[in-house]
């Protein structure tokens, strides 16, 4: 058993309004646990095939791929399975079998966190 742990990226209840893990980078600075949220997402990113993949995924017709419509990222499919795998223990993909084939998705909640993240505070004056 895999000895990672995945953190969640927004807290937020049914009908509640999504609130991002982390606030702007322009904000304040980062709490320990906000940067550790904030580099595990970043550092499963880091990879050009795992962020093709995430693009993939995210871009895909209904916001789901299944694994076969995404693995020609130039890498074996065992290779692509290894990225898609990293990506979903990092909490940015979630995944559904059916049948033979796995399906992946990123959950808005998700791009709308990153969205926060790199979003710049407003400026007063």
């Amino acid at each position: 058993m895999p000895n990672t742990q995945v953190l969640p990226l927004l807290d937020s209840a049914p009908g509640e309004a999504v609130t991002p893990c982390c606030p702007p980078l322009t904000e304040r600075p980062f709490t320990a646990e906000e940067a550790e949220t904030a580099a595990r997402m970043f550092k499963a990113l880091g990879d050009p095939v795992r962020l093709r993949l995430f693009s993939a995924v995210a871009s895909h017709e209904g916001g789901e791929a299944c694994v076969c419509d995404i693995s020609d990222v130039g890498v074996s499919q065992p290779t692509v399975s290894h990225h898609l795998k990293k990506l979903k223990d990092a909490g940015l993909l979630t995944s559904q079998r059916r049948g033979t084939w796995v399906y992946y998705r990123v959950e808005p909640s998700v791009l709308t966190a990153m969205g926060h993240l790199l979003t710049t505070a407003p400026t007063t004056g």
